[in-house]
């Protein structure tokens, strides 16, 4: 097996990397490898190098993440400024993986270009395109025109939106491929119809959603239905905080973590939260909803990595 501490890099390799300063959540134990390339070019001559049976997970900036206490058994890559760039031809507007899908938003805007459904979504354009992140009636899928990606061999190349199966919260990615950048094809509108459009789903979010807390959006995907294009059914009646909320489980709580009693879809760490606190509320709150509703609600959060010794 490869010597993974001898492998040449220009961006930064760190062993035994703990996550928790990484997540929005602020939990999760060490990545055996904490990856940073400096650009695109060292993460292919990286992953070109690395033996096949290393497992690599591609980590954006934690909004939407819980790692668990134990930590993850791989390299955990994770992109920076060398991936942030945001380039407007056209109707195209090119964003890095890194980039932050608000900071994208605002961009597109500032050109006459309308991704203002991307402003209130959490996290960067990379976990955007794994998700097929939406709101306000509009996602990724809606817009996406193709993305680049660096294979698990070291290969750059480019997917056009359709090799990628977006649906509800979900894609299909090829394993291990790391997304470096997504080109988007934007409607036009007036700049300054755009940005007051922002400033009042900003508003409207503040209103209604913990933001000043350490969350990681919502936690639970809606029971929705979907068509066969993969586009959420934004008026299905039935809404993940409204169960979570009939089920009485709003404010709940398990050590450091509670279901936000501003916004029941919510998982809060309040402070001192360990990621099994979290987890196990989660699963509570599923419990709850099943035995009230009938109904099985599936996590959005992504989950990864192992448990600590003493929850096994």
């Amino acid at each position: 097996m490869t010597d993974i501490s001898a492998l040449s890099v220009r961006g930064t390799l760190t062993p035994d990397r703990p996550l928790d300063t990484l997540t929005w959540l602020r939990v999760g134990g060490p990545a055996d490898w904490l990856f940073m390339p400096a650009d695109e070019p060292d993460l292919a001559d990286f992953l070109a190098a690395l033996d096949p049976s290393v497992a690599v997970f591609a980590m954006g900036v934690g909004s939407n993440l819980i790692v668990r206490d134990g930590g993850i058994r791989a390299v955990v890559i994770r992109l920076g400024r060398g991936f942030n760039a945001i380039s407007i031809d056209g109707d195209r507007v090119t964003a890095g993986a890194s980039a932050l899908d608000a900071h994208v938003a605002r961009k597109a805007a500032e050109a006459g270009l309308d991704l203002t459904f991307l402003r209130t979504i959490p996290g960067s354009i990379g976990g955007a395109v794994r998700m097929n992140a939406g709101c306000y009636g509009h996602y990724v899928a809606d817009r996406l025109h193709s993305v680049r990606v660096v294979l698990r061999d070291g290969t750059i190349t480019d997917l056009a939106a359709t090799e990628l199966a977006l649906r509800y919260r979900q894609s299909d990615l090829p394993d291990g491929a790391v997304i470096v950048s997504a080109t988007f094809i934007a409607p036009p509108g007036d700049p300054q119809a755009l940005a007051d459009r922002m400033a009042g789903q900003l508003a409207k979010r503040d209103a209604t959603q913990p933001t000043k807390e350490r969350t990681a959006g919502s936690t639970f995907r809606n029971p929705a239905g979907f068509s066969s294009t993969g586009r959420a059914d934004d008026t299905h009646e039935q809404k993940a905080w409204a169960l979570i909320d009939k089920a009485g489980m709003r404010g709940a709580r398990v050590g450091g973590a509670q279901m936000s009693p501003l916004h029941a879809n919510f998982l809060v760490n309040t402070g001192g939260a360990s990621a099994t606190d979290l987890e196990r509320l989660g699963e509570e709150v599923r419990k709850s909803v099943f035995q009230n509703s009938g109904i099985t609600l599936e996590w959005e959060i992504m989950r990864v990595g192992e448990p600590a010794p003493s929850d096994e």
